[in-house]
C-alpha cells in the first residue's frame, strides 16, 4: 500500500522539483541578463549631435559652450554646422557680428563711467533699428566689451578647446556648395563634409541631439 502511494507521488515530486528549478534558473538567468545590461549601459559612453544653424557673434557660443562641457564630461560629440552656422568654421572668425534684429529680449551693456557697464533692454522694434546708422556695429561693440570686461572665452577659444577635446566638427557639404565656399576658407580641424543623409543617423543614435 505504501509502495503504491509512493509511486503515485513519485511524477508530482519530480514535476514540483523541475519547476523549482527551472523558476530558479529563469530568476538566475535574469539577475545575470540585469547585471548584464546595467554593465553594458555603464561602459557605454554617452553621446550628443548638435546642429548648429547661426553664425553670428552671439549665436557662437551655444554649440561651442555645449559642445566643449560635453566632451570634457567625456561624452563623444559631433557638431554639424549647416547653413549660416558654417561661418563658425571659417578661418577668420573676426567679421562676426551680432544683431539685436530678431533678438528683442537681448540685454545691451551701457558704459556708465569708466569702470563699468549697465544691461538695458533697449525693446526697439525691429524695424526702428534697421533705420539707425551703425546701429548693428554699435550692438557688436558692446558686446564684444562684455565679454572681454567678464572674462568669457572667446569664440576663437571655444573652438580650440571643442578641436582639443575631440569634438567632430562636419561641415555641411550642401552648404559649402550652395555658398561656393572653398576647402581652404576653413579650418583644418574639420573631421568631414558630409550631407544631411550621413549626419542624421549619427543624431538618431545619440543619447541627446540638439538643434541650435
Amino acid at each position: 500500500m505504501n509502495t503504491s502511494a509512493e509511486t503515485m507521488a513519485a511524477p508530482r515530486i519530480d514535476a514540483a522539483l523541475e519547476r523549482a528549478i527551472s523558476e530558479r534558473v529563469d530568476q538566475l538567468l535574469d539577475q545575470r541578463l540585469e547585471a548584464k545590461l546595467a554593465q553594458i549601459k555603464a561602459a557605454k559612453t554617452p553621446s550628443m549631435t548638435i546642429i548648429a544653424t547661426k553664425g553670428t557673434l552671439d549665436w557662437a557660443y551655444p554649440p561651442f559652450i555645449l559642445a566643449s562641457t560635453a566632451a570634457a564630461l567625456g561624452w563623444d560629440v559631433s557638431v554639424f554646422f549647416t547653413f549660416y552656422g558654417l561661418e563658425l568654421l571659417k578661418r577668420d572668425l573676426s567679421r562676426q557680428k551680432v544683431s539685436p534684429l530678431g533678438n528683442p529680449a537681448m540685454p545691451m551693456k551701457m558704459p556708465i563711467g569708466p569702470k563699468g557697464f549697465r544691461a538695458i533692454n533697449w525693446n526697439i522694434p525691429n524695424a526702428v533699428q534697421a533705420l539707425i546708422p551703425g546701429y548693428e556695429a554699435f550692438a557688436t561693440l558692446m558686446m564684444k566689451k562684455t565679454i572681454k570686461n567678464t572674462g568669457v572665452a572667446s569664440i576663437e577659444e571655444l573652438r580650440t578647446l571643442c578641436v582639443e577635446a575631440g569634438v567632430n566638427l562636419i561641415a555641411c557639404q550642401m552648404t559649402v556648395d550652395l555658398f561656393g565656399y572653398k576647402p581652404e576658407d576653413f579650418i583644418p580641424e574639420i573631421k568631414e563634409f558630409c550631407g544631411a543623409a550621413t549626419f542624421l543617423p549619427m543624431a538618431k543614435d545619440a543619447d541627446v541631439s540638439l538643434f541650435i
